[in-house]
């Protein structure tokens, strides 16, 4: 086990995990609820619990992949919802994973990663290799300033996040949530982009 690995499945075991509203994130929901093609080949990174999941494939969207390097709350999940495709629950590191996607979710991922501005970068570069061109990337990124100290989960600025996707990506949205959960709003952009 490697020590990205060790240190996720560590903060589930002990059950810190304070980013899991237990819940589907009220924008995700609304902006699927629009959604009217339940064939798009989804994929959530960094998926967790994945409430997301849960909601869009009792809606009908079954081809919906999950992704994430611990190992617990995919186990949570496949027995919180045991008909989903297991072949669809995939424990791996998201920057190897390879696969054609048509839209990809960013829900508490991208600030969970290690901040650097390389890493950023990588995190465009990958969600761009697994995108097909047109796909989408749609999602919530946190809009606090990172400081000198900053910890998990780090937020960023909406000219840095519009710099990471300006090359592969065109952007369609990105502007402040007004449907986040209330201990975060005012503190979310809702943004989504196409990729070129």
């Amino acid at each position: 086990m490697n020590t990205t690995e060790a240190y996720w499945t560590n903060r589930y075991v002990n059950q810190q995990t304070g980013w899991d509203m237990g819940h589907v994130s009220p924008p995700i929901k609304e902006y699927f609820d629009q959604v009217k093609d339940k064939d798009l080949r989804i994929l959530i990174p960094g998926a967790g619990n994945s409430y997301e999941a849960e909601y869009l494939f009792q809606k009908g969207f079954h081809n919906t992949h999950i992704i994430d390097i611990a190992q617990p709350p995919l186990a949570n999940f496949q027995a919180r919802v045991p008909n989903f495709p297991k072949e669809q629950i995939i424990h791996d590191d998201f920057f190897q994973h390879r696969g054609t996607y048509d839209i990809l979710v960013e829900q508490t991922f991208f600030c969970a990663i290690d901040y650097d501005p390389t890493t950023r970068q990588a995190y465009a570069s990958q969600v761009a290799a697994l995108l097909k061109p047109g796909g989408k990337l749609v999602g919530l990124w946190f809009k606090h300033p990172l400081t000198e100290n900053a910890s998990r989960p780090f937020g960023g600025s909406k000219a840095e996040y519009l710099g990471y996707f300006q090359e592969q990506f065109e952007m369609r949205y990105f502007e402040d949530c007004h449907n986040s959960i209330k201990p975060r709003l005012g503190n979310e952009y809702f943004g989504l982009f196409l990729r070129k």
